[in-house]
């Protein structure tokens, strides 16, 4: 387990307010096709800590690979506030982040298709070398890569290797790899482990809490898999339909939580107690989240959620925090002993 970590007392790195994502869709239901609006992250907002892993998880479609790439800069976001080391990117164009993009890297889910198949692992991992650094020889480039391929458990003979000739986990590592050779303080973890096997999985944790200790990485790891999550996580946020629904220390969180939907994330999650299983009282999700295009009005939770009434689907909860730091949106919250 990740050693508690007291956030009063570390830097904030990234802080982020009411940042949005907004994508322009084409809509073919009507006769005539139209352009529409899909709001993928609507106000999400937090603070990063020095040496912190903040775990982000929510169901497929609920927003957590574009809040993840809004925050590199893959794709724009907009009505943010966006302060890195305390210095505002809010109207920055991204091209213009200078430092940022060489102190906060991502790391894919998908670790073969992230690999630029026409070029070996030298030239995969020393890329980012060559864009930052371009006065470094070829020997210090390779000097360089080899000693980052050994912090990821691999060995120099894979080189001159390319990606389709590695396993999946081999590929994820040469991603880690590349990642970490500018040695930057943050590390976007878009579902890093999802397309690797189980032991794999396992390995890979690991190696990121490792890397994490050595090199005072913090860590934003986004999954769907809250076990994952808890092992590697200080903070968790819960997202839904693009909106945080909980945020708050991990051991909290996953104990008491406070927002019906974290609650039912966690019932659906099967314990290796059978007896327990049989016994206990579980408030599991029905049907499917709803379209983005077409949102709930009022809280976008209340179409599934028991206990939901008719302020809930009439106005949006306002976001609610507690003495100890944990954060949640909710008309009708848990209430824990």
């Amino acid at each position: 387990m990740n050693q508690a970590l007291n956030p009063q007392n570390k830097q904030i790195l990234l802080q982020v307010r009411e940042l949005r994502v907004r994508y322009q869709v084409k809509d073919s239901s009507g006769f005539w096709p139209k352009n529409r609006q899909l709001e993928a992250v609507k106000g999400i907002g937090f603070d990063l800590h020095a040496g912190e892993t903040l775990g982000i998880v929510g169901e497929s479609g609920c927003g957590k690979s574009s809040l993840a790439k809004a925050l590199i800069g893959l794709i724009p976001s907009t009505s943010s506030q966006l302060h890195w080391l305390g210095q505002d990117l809010s109207n920055t164009p991204i091209g213009r982040w200078g430092s940022v993009r060489r102190d906060v890297q991502m790391v894919f889910q998908d670790p073969l298709s992230s690999l630029d198949p026409r070029l070996n692992v030298l030239k995969i991992v020393s890329e980012p070398l060559r864009t930052h650094e371009p006065g470094l020889s070829a020997d210090q480039l390779k000097a360089a890569v080899i000693e980052t391929l050994h912090k990821v458990g691999l060995e120099e003979g894979v080189l001159y290797r390319y990606p389709h000739e590695m396993s999946g986990g081999q590929c994820q590592r040469i991603g880690i790899a590349r990642a970490i050779i500018l040695r930057p303080k943050v590390i976007l973890c878009d579902e890093p482990v999802s397309a690797l096997d189980v032991s794999i999985q396992a390995q890979i944790i690991q190696l990121l809490r490792q890397l994490q200790r050595e090199m005072s990485l913090s860590l934003v790891f986004i999954s769907h898999d809250l076990a994952v999550v808890k092992h590697i996580s200080h903070r968790v946020m819960v997202m839904y339909l693009g909106k945080m629904m909980e945020l708050g220390p991990k051991d909290t969180l996953f104990k008491r939580p406070t927002h019906p939907y974290t609650q039912a994330l966690l019932d659906a999650v099967p314990k290796a107690d059978p007896k327990n299983e049989r016994h206990k009282t579980l408030s599991l999700l029905s049907g499917d989240m709803p379209s983005p295009l077409n949102p709930p009005s009022g809280c976008v939770f209340h179409t599934r959620c028991t206990r939901a009434d008719a302020q809930c689907s009439a106005q949006t909860p306002l976001a609610q925090t507690s003495a100890d730091g944990h954060v949640f949106a909710c008309w009708h919250p848990i209430v824990r002993a």
